[in-house]
């Protein structure tokens, strides 16, 4: 027997505890769906599967508006036809997309690609659109009271947004589905309880039990993956080795970790070719790979011994050691332990080491076996363990270093096959390298050393940059304060020396680099030949938009003279080293680059780099807190022309999707927006006054609300030190006190003319505010206990989410109460279309103007928002009904 309910009419608390446990699912759905993709695929493929398949809330509610009296009369079936194919989808759709993986490397060359990419995005839309029409349906029959079900969506929402991070902890990635159908099972299972549907309440606890046997035992039967990795991820070759072993997993919110041995596995990082000829023994099976969400290998260097420690000074990590003996060093970041062992072995009297990742710290001093192979390396008496990032460590103490060593934190480089997320780098920014210069004793050293294989370079070229702007920040004169070496297409190693380095000390670590084949890119005193920089930048340039044949180098040129055989030689030629060192210039470059980086330094040291910058192919803008992006090379401006040469910057394709996001979510948006307009624009829009001032109000709020809940994720990493932790709190903190915004917000819709304008400007003040402080409350925050962090992270969430949590109930429940229902259906779209498109638009924003920017552009439209919030208010002309037509008399 089943019972029907008022939803207007105080419905029961299982009804609210049901769509707070629904609505909760759908954001459980996208979190783990984002965390399939990065473990199998790289995560900004799952962010835009995600944002798309979003716009089953679009969709919804444009066949919802044009439909209304049908959904009104039918309700019940269309909430329990949603509910019992919600789950199902979920389970099925996600293991269906694993059996059609598509690769990122290929998606410009094999047509078959983008049809992959298109059927994952179908896939994962089915059960977004089930998820939507439940909500949906659920606003349209409590339009009066949206205040209160909006609260209920949101805090449920939140709440379980925060579930799912627990989740991490017990659910491996492919297992993670079963996290938003736990939550789906126990929503479904209230709303037929508050319905008193016996027959629903057996069929959703079957249909449950029979999604979770599909999702633990169909791949198995059937032969198939539950969660398909790219044969481009780092864990896929590992897992090809023949003796490959896999000695550790643990799954957190702070990653998938994976560690493998294998004698195939050589992890090398900026080894010198030199090692191999000059060892006398060589260490075997020096390394485990550590990889988290599949990327990497980190390498973790097994305790050697006595004989096998020369091995280190093939290293870039070696390099301050040249200078230092006996230092008291400072880690900035642990990894795989690396530069730790360096420093010990090479006679470091402390070594303090920071490690931002509490999952890694919890490998290295809990399992057994990772302790006996690190030789126990985080209890070793000469070592510290700072358990935040040492950016934020440096930035607070009093003490001071030797040797501050920042050494390839990222796995196997800043460039990934498939195109490197947007991904912020805040170990890198100006404020942190000024930082790690001023935690320098007198004559203490910084060492940073960057994977460097890209050609024409671009991430080597923001270090340098970076660097030399923190440089002057802590002094004005530099030029005898840097020495630059790099390995060609391998790594690039920077020193600073807080009182410069001496011409002995040059002398020795120019003997070092020769003695390792490494190319001197910078010292005080060198001179650069900036004849060829003209050229140089031409070439790059003509790498990728030069359409015409390419010119022979060996033809000689119109009116040139044969060349005498006493003629210099032409550039790149062999020049005899000691010839070229007595001149105080290093031998001819073999390679671009390496002319590239030469020229670079010349003009940062001497003025004049902006230019060069200018004109050079990419973006070679410095990292700064505000904009902490090793991506994004591409200038704005020739976005255009590498429309049809993708296939020569495949390690953007990270920032080329996002505009191509942006571009799909506008088209899709519009498309879906304006489908129950011109449907219904005779019968219905056309005797509603106010329609393109409540668009406007409701684009504003899609747009605003979503812009600053992602640009806060981005700025909260500051604190938090991982996204997945940082976009956990964010979405939890804000829905929640967006919910409770929304429940109080019922209170003052009677006053709502004039108290909804002190509401707005409210919003405007504290985002302003909070655009050009909230960095510096951060930073402090960082230095503290985690659980802390976490608690005054929310803490400052508070205010401006419950502020924000007024706008949306306030407008849907006056459009309720005014009888204005398609145009109750229609704004809930528009919100959810725009809100699309603001998550497109926000690392696009940051990315070119920087983070406060982005916040500044969500204040704005809640600025814009304020004077539409009036068009809302207008009532229905005299005479006529929610439904557009005259009333009865």
């Amino acid at each position: 027997m089943m019972s029907t309910i008022d939803l207007d009419d105080r419905p029961p608390l299982s009804f609210y505890l049901s769509v707070g446990l629904v609505a909760g699912s759908i954001i459980a759905l996208q979190i783990g769906i984002m965390r399939v993709f990065s473990v199998g695929s790289w995560s900004h493929f799952g962010s835009l599967v995600v944002s798309l398949a979003m716009f089953g809330f679009g969709l919804t509610s444009a066949v919802m508006c044009v439909g209304k009296g049908w959904f009104e009369t039918r309700w019940i079936g269309a909430v329990k036809f949603s509910l019992l194919t919600f789950g199902p989808l979920m389970v099925v759709c996600n293991l269906v997309a694993q059996q059609v993986p598509f690769n990122a490397i290929f998606l410009i060359s094999d047509p078959m690609q983008k049809w992959r990419l298109f059927a994952n995005f179908v896939l994962y839309f089915l059960p977004f659109l089930a998820g939507a029409l439940f909500l949906g349906v659920v606003f349209l029959k409590a339009k009066r009271t949206f205040n209160r079900v909006y609260f209920a969506d949101m805090v449920g929402s939140g709440l379980c947004g925060l579930s799912v991070l627990l989740a991490l902890y017990v659910f491996t990635p492919d297992n993670i589905i079963m996290a938003p159908l736990i939550l789906w099972l126990a929503g479904g299972v209230l709303w037929f309880v508050a319905m008193g549907d016996r027959r629903g309440l057996a069929a959703i606890v079957v249909v449950a039990i029979l999604s979770a046997a599909v999702h633990y035992v169909a791949p198995g039967a059937l032969g198939v993956p539950k969660l398909a990795v790219s044969d481009y991820k780092g864990v896929s070759y590992a897992r090809k080795f023949p003796d490959n072993k896999r000695v550790y997993e643990r799954a957190s919110p702070f990653g998938y970790m994976e560690m493998y041995s294998s004698s195939y596995l050589h992890f090398a990082p900026g080894l010198s070719d030199n090692a191999a000829f000059n060892l006398k023994k060589f260490p075997e099976n020096a390394y485990l790979g550590l990889y988290i969400d599949s990327d990497g290998p980190s390498g973790v260097i097994k305790d050697l011994s006595d004989e096998e420690v020369a091995y280190f000074h093939y290293l870039p990590m070696y390099y301050p050691y040249v200078l230092k003996k006996n230092p008291e060093t400072f880690v900035v970041q642990f990894g795989g332990g690396i530069s730790t062992e360096v420093a010990l072995k090479e006679g470091s009297s402390h070594v303090t080491v920071a490690e931002g990742n509490p999952a890694i710290l919890t490998a290295f001093r809990e399992d057994k076996d990772l302790r006996a192979f690190t030789g126990d390396i985080l209890r070793n008496p000469k070592v510290s363990v700072i358990d935040y990032d040492g950016r934020l460590y440096v930035a607070h103490t009093r003490n001071r270093y030797d040797v501050i060593d920042l050494s390839l934190a990222d796995s196997a480089g800043l460039s990934s096959p498939g195109g490197f997320a947007i991904v912020e780098k805040y170990s890198y920014s100006r404020e942190a390298m000024g930082a790690y210069m001023r935690a320098l004793k007198p004559g203490g050293i910084l060492s940073v050393t960057l994977w460097n294989k890209e050609e024409p370079p671009k991430s080597v070229l923001k270090l340098y940059a970076t660097m030399a702007a923190a440089a002057r920040d802590v002094g004005p004169d530099i030029a005898n304060k840097f020495y630059v070496a790099a390995a060609y297409l391998s790594t690039a190693t920077v020193l600073y020396k807080q009182d410069g380095f001496t011409p002995e000390e040059i002398e020795k670590l120019n003997a070092h680099t020769r003695a390792m084949s490494f190319d001197e890119i910078y010292y005080p005193g060198m001179k650069v030949d900036t004849a060829p920089l003209k050229q140089v930048l031409q070439d790059y340039r003509d790498q990728f938009f030069y359409a015409g044949p390419a010119a022979d180098p060996t033809a000689p040129k119109e009116g040139a003279k044969e060349e005498e055989p006493n003629d210099p030689p032409p550039p790149g030629a062999p020049v005899d080293e000691k010839t070229a060192a007595a001149a105080g210039t290093p031998p001819a470059p073999l390679v671009p680059a390496t002319t590239m980086g030469r020229l670079a330094w010349h003009y940062l040291i001497n003025g004049g780099w902006q230019q060069v910058a200018d004109e050079y192919v990419f973006d070679t803008r410095i990292l700064t807190n505000h904009q902490p992006y090793f991506a994004a090379y591409i200038k704005v401006k020739d976005l255009l022309k590498f429309a049809d040469r993708l296939d020569l910057v495949q390690d953007e394709w990270g920032y080329l999707l996002l505009w191509a996001t942006l571009a799909i979510a506008t088209l899709f948006a519009l498309t879906l927006v304006l489908f129950p307009v011109i449907f219904g624009w005779r019968t219905i829009f056309s005797r509603y006054p106010g329609k393109a001032g409540t668009m406007l109000y409701f684009l504003c709020l899609g747009l605003g609300y979503i812009i600053i809940e992602v640009g806060m994720i981005s700025h909260f990493v500051l604190a938090l030190s991982n996204a997945t932790v940082s976009a956990s709190v964010l979405i939890t903190g804000m829905l929640v006190f967006s919910g409770l915004g929304s429940f109080a917000s019922e209170r003052y819709l009677a006053t709502a003319r004039t108290t909804m304008p002190k509401i707005f400007l409210a919003i405007f003040a504290i985002l302003v505010l909070y655009a050009f402080c909230i960095d510096y409350a951060l930073d402090w925050i960082g230095a503290l206990p985690y659980v802390l962090r976490v608690v005054l992270c929310l803490a400052l969430l508070a205010p401006p989410a419950f502020l924000m949590g007024f706008p949306m109930p306030t407008g849907m429940t006056t459009l309720g109460r005014l009888g204005k229902d398609h145009m109750f259906l229609w704004a809930w779209g528009v919100n959810g279309c725009f809100s699309v498109i603001g998550a497109a638009l926000v690392p696009i924003v940051a990315t070119s103007f920087g983070l406060p920017a982005v916040v500044l552009l969500g204040a704005i439209a809640y600025l814009i928002a304020l004077p539409a919030f009036f068009s809302v208010l207008k009532p229905l002309p005299p005479g006529r009904v929610g439904d557009g037509r005259h009333a009865a008399a």
